[in-house]
């Protein structure tokens, strides 16, 4: 086989990706790390309306907390229905040139993650909320009985519960992000969607190019699936401790 001068799709794929492996790595990194800050940043930001919207109102609570709770639920409530019913690629361009009309300045890496952190908001608002409504209410009474505030109850008691029952649903945004960077490439990232955009362009060889970054998706997915899982069964602790309750059970 000729690499160097290729004749058939293998080689023009080999070819490209020797030829332009700068290109792909350096769009490579730059997908991982809009996909990590854009995840890490977008968890924080959904935990906070996830608990915002946990948040109930009390027929007792004064007239001014009520009022405010009730026009920051509607405000996240607005923000979530949006971002997770219009498409990502629609919501870059708007976020982009809709600040640019504004007179701001702004790189499209920096809109890039922008977008990625307000998408994954909104879908993990709703993830956190259905991990803290998965905690059983009787956890809640208890440590409420035992004098601590509403605050503390959701700090110590739910919260860290609810964490390892969305660390799952986090993992499965993540692969999601790093796959969906790739149309960041309209408002000219430079990610590895465009990488490949970029070469197949220099020879009008496409189908070789996504090829490679085909590749390179399928590797970063899988390896970061086995390490999530890996982390999950961690976290999940060892259950061999049953069996040794039933071998008590049974002297």
């Amino acid at each position: 086989m000729n690499f160097n001068n290729p004749s058939n799709s293998f080689e023009w794929t080999v070819f490209l990706a020797k030829k332009y492996s700068d290109m792909f790595i350096r769009g490579t990194w730059l997908t991982l790390y809009i996909a990590v800050i854009g995840t890490i940043i977008g968890f924080i930001l959904g935990y906070l309306v996830g608990v915002v919207e946990d948040i109930r109102i009390n027929p007792g609570d004064k007239i001014i907390r009520k009022f405010f709770v009730r026009l920051i639920k509607a405000i996240f409530s607005i923000y979530v229905e949006i971002f997770r019913d219009t498409p990502m690629i629609v919501q870059a361009m708007i976020i982009y040139y809709g600040i640019k009309l504004l007179g701001v300045e702004m790189t499209p890496v920096f809109s890039g993650i922008l977008v990625t952190v307000l998408n994954t908001g909104a879908y993990m608002a709703e993830t956190v909320r259905g991990g803290i409504g998965s905690i059983d209410l009787g956890q809640r009474e208890g440590a409420w009985a035992m004098g601590m505030s509403s605050f503390k109850t959701m700090l110590y008691v739910v919260l860290p519960q609810a964490f390892k029952n969305i660390i799952p649903e986090m993992a499965n945004t993540f692969l999601t992000n790093l796959k969906m960077t790739s149309v960041l490439n309209v408002i000219a990232v430079q990610e590895l969607f465009m990488a490949a955009k970029t070469v197949g362009g220099n020879y009008y060889k496409y189908f070789e190019a996504y090829l490679v970054i085909a590749v390179i998706y399928f590797i970063l997915c899988f390896v970061f699936n086995k390490i999530f899982n890996l982390l999950e069964r961690k976290m999940q602790g060892k259950t061999d401790y049953a069996l040794a309750v039933e071998y008590m059970d049974n002297q």
